[in-house]
């Protein structure tokens, strides 16, 4: 066992935890969309806020690993390396500037709503862009870093792969971040 091999476990465990946290608070940002009660959506609300905290150690360790790795058989002027921190810090400022502030808007907007059905403040924070944008872009720049990790690009095609995965979750984010399909046919539909 030489230290490249242990430093390379420890990058790839920080991808996991990094993905994993990822995937609960996706699940929680789903769950949260179609609640319908302050009970609904309460629990997803306090399994995100507290699922937040993995990302800075996924991050760090990310960072922290891949800097040694660096160091021992490549180059800081590396181009894919270079792009690839370029994604990792936009993932490091976007989380905590953008979603965890929204989320404590959501949060905000829960207790406001106070017990019983959501209102349309409460249901429209679930929504949020802050929310959705940021975790779908994040997960694919994720993505898009990793393909950088495992093809070694030209500067140009580490660009590329970064900016298509952006662009892809920045689609995937603002398609879930609108209201239901059966909200918006409920509401439209006349009283009798």
């Amino acid at each position: 066992m030489d230290t490249y091999h242990v430093v390379l476990y420890l990058h790839l465990l920080s991808l996991f935890i990094g993905l994993g946290a990822a995937s609960v608070l996706m699940a929680c940002l789903f769950r949260l969309r179609v609640a319908q009660t302050l009970t609904d959506a309460a629990p997803w609300g306090m399994m995100a806020g507290k699922i937040t905290r993995a990302f800075p150690i996924a991050v760090l360790g990310l960072f922290a690993t891949g800097a040694y790795m660096t160091s021992d058989l490549w180059s800081w002027s590396t181009g894919w390396i270079v792009v690839s921190i370029v994604g990792l810090v936009i993932v490091a400022i976007q989380g905590p500037l953008i979603a965890e502030r929204t989320g404590h808007k959501l949060a905000e907007a829960l207790m406001a709503n106070g017990p019983g059905p959501l209102g349309e403040d409460a249901r429209r924070m679930t929504r949020h862009p802050g929310l959705w944008l940021v975790e779908f872009t994040n997960v694919a720049l994720v993505l898009g870093i990793v393909w950088n990790m495992t093809q070694k690009p030209s500067t140009a095609s580490a660009i590329l792969t970064i900016v298509i995965a952006y662009a892809v979750g920045l689609a995937a984010g603002l398609w879930f971040s609108r209201a239901p399909a059966d909200a918006t046919a409920t509401a439209s539909e006349p009283t009798a």
